[in-house]
């Protein structure tokens, strides 16, 4: 399968070098609303990745490596170890060392990816640095960050209208308009302004 122009042209070489001795099945699927990827060993044997086609290069870059990581990861470690776990970490930081350079990624980009490489998260979500910045390379598609709303706006997630309400540490409070029901959402978290 060809998915050299869903990554950064200057990748794609390395990408290359990188799965040509691997048994790896890639599949594109329609975009997932809670994951970019998955990596899994199917019954028939087959070690697969799935990848959300609707992603932009640097993202789709990423999780590239993240879910080759989980592959190598497992072929050298085996079973027992976690998922994202510190082999996967390590792993994970061997695999894009060699990406991390400003001929791949934008200089603002890799800024915060150098960061995050420092003790990798088990998603890019988990980061709210790193989603934030990968999100200013996404289409536009009318949705904006919650933390670029004011408190008191409303705002709909996931096909309900909510309030927002107050900054927490990390995330937001938000209050269902309908239920009254409140929830912490992240601030990168992509809603539609009402």
């Amino acid at each position: 399968m060809d998915y050299s122009h869903f990554i950064p042209k200057e990748a794609s070489v390395y990408v290359e070098e990188l799965l040509r001795p691997l048994s790896l099945e890639i599949r594109l699927t329609k975009t997932r609303k809670t994951k970019h990827g998955d990596y899994r060993k199917l019954p028939s044997g087959v070690h697969q990745i799935s990848i959300n086609k609707g992603e932009n290069p640097y993202r789709f870059l990423l999780t590239l490596v993240h879910e080759i990581a989980h592959y190598v990861a497992f072929t050298q470690y085996g079973y027992k170890i976690m998922p994202h776990g510190k082999e996967w970490k390590m792993t994970f930081k061997t695999l894009m060392e060699p990406l991390l350079v400003k001929t791949i990624f934008p200089e603002d980009l890799l800024s915060v990816l150098q960061l995050h490489f420092q003790n990798p998260k088990a998603s890019s979500d988990t980061d709210g640095r790193l989603a934030s910045a990968l999100q200013l390379y996404d289409p536009y598609d009318g949705k904006a960050a919650l933390n670029t709303l004011a408190y008191g706006d409303r705002f709909t997630f996931r096909e309900r209208s909510f309030t927002l309400i107050e900054k927490r540490r990390t995330r937001f409070l938000c209050e269902e308009n309908l239920t009254k029901k409140r929830y912490l959402v992240p601030g990168h978290a992509r809603v539609n302004p009402e």
